[in-house]
């Protein structure tokens, strides 16, 4: 094998996907800060994460299995974890086209009709303490989504901004105020979806067989609304005929377009936390809109 022995080199990563393909790395190539491209000895070529431990690989990899199980949107397979690398099959890339978008939506409605046991379930063998992104995330459960979310998503990263100075103490009340009424902002009970939870354009590739495979998940039990407000935070591709597929196959709740920022709530405050103001400002702003009675449409 033509790669260093020692893990923590940048070339360890090709170690680690010798290891847990059991193939012949014959090469690595650095695709950004955190993915490594190895070329296996059958031609075949994966791609090596770092993350931020190795809890969350094993939260990743655990996501990225459950997901799989609904046997509906596609992932790439994943050969497994160790030392806080995960090692998955490369995706080809492909052109996000009318149809490819159309079969990812129904495909998407299918994932969250698996379901999941409760709000807030971990994916099975998945800890409790995972991620989103690079920014900690409690997989407690609980039975009442208004509650849950408010409890175990806004809130926590709302006061982590507030201590870090992001969010100013006299500013927090209307995030707090819509988190009183999201029993009413909610829109009608729905059970618990299985969500990726962290659905923003750069976590959903389109493939060169023209199907979507979805990465980096924050996999839990959720509002299936949750999602979609995530596609629309950060411009899908392609979002209308992604969003005409999944009404063919699991028509929304009345008045769903309306609540979009309800659930942006959540990754605004997520990103604020990770890239500062201009987020937490965005995330005011939708809370504003809430008190106000305005149409939270994102």
């Amino acid at each position: 094998m033509s790669v260093p022995s020692d893990p923590a080199a940048p070339d360890g990563d090709g170690v680690v996907a010798a290891r847990l393909t059991g193939r012949t790395v014959t090469g690595v190539r650095a695709l950004s800060g955190s993915l490594t491209e190895a070329v296996l000895d059958d031609g075949r070529v994966v791609v090596v994460k770092r993350t931020p431990g190795p809890e969350a690989a094993r939260a990743e990899a655990a996501g990225l299995r459950w997901l799989a199980g609904a046997g509906t949107v596609r992932v790439p397979a994943v050969h497994g974890h160790e030392a806080g690398r995960l090692v998955m099959d490369r995706v080809v890339p492909g052109r996000p086209d009318r149809q490819a978008a159309v079969r990812f939506g129904r495909e998407l409605a299918g994932l969250h009709a698996a379901g999941a046991p409760a709000f807030g379930a971990p994916p099975p063998d998945g800890p409790v303490e995972a991620f989103i992104g690079l920014a900690p995330m409690r997989n407690v459960t609980g039975g009442d989504w208004p509650a849950w979310h408010a409890g175990h998503r806004i809130l926590p990263y709302l006061r982590r901004a507030v201590d870090d100075g992001i969010v100013r103490p006299d500013e927090a009340g209307v995030v707090e105020r819509v988190c009183e009424r999201l029993p009413e902002l909610s829109g009608p009970a729905e059970p618990p979806a299985r969500l990726h939870g962290d659905l923003w354009n750069g976590n959903v590739l389109w493939g060169s067989d023209g199907h979507v495979r979805l990465i980096d998940p924050a996999a839990h039990g959720g509002h299936r609304e949750t999602d979609l407000a995530m596609l629309a935070l950060f411009g899908c591709p392609r979002l209308r005929a992604v969003l005409d597929g999944y009404r063919q196959a699991a028509p929304l709740a009345d008045g769903w377009e309306e609540r979009v920022g309800v659930h942006q709530l959540f990754p605004l405050l997520v990103h604020a936390v990770l890239f500062g103001r201009g987020y937490a400002e965005q995330a005011l702003s939708v809370a504003r809109a809430a008190a106000a009675g305005r149409p939270l449409n994102g």
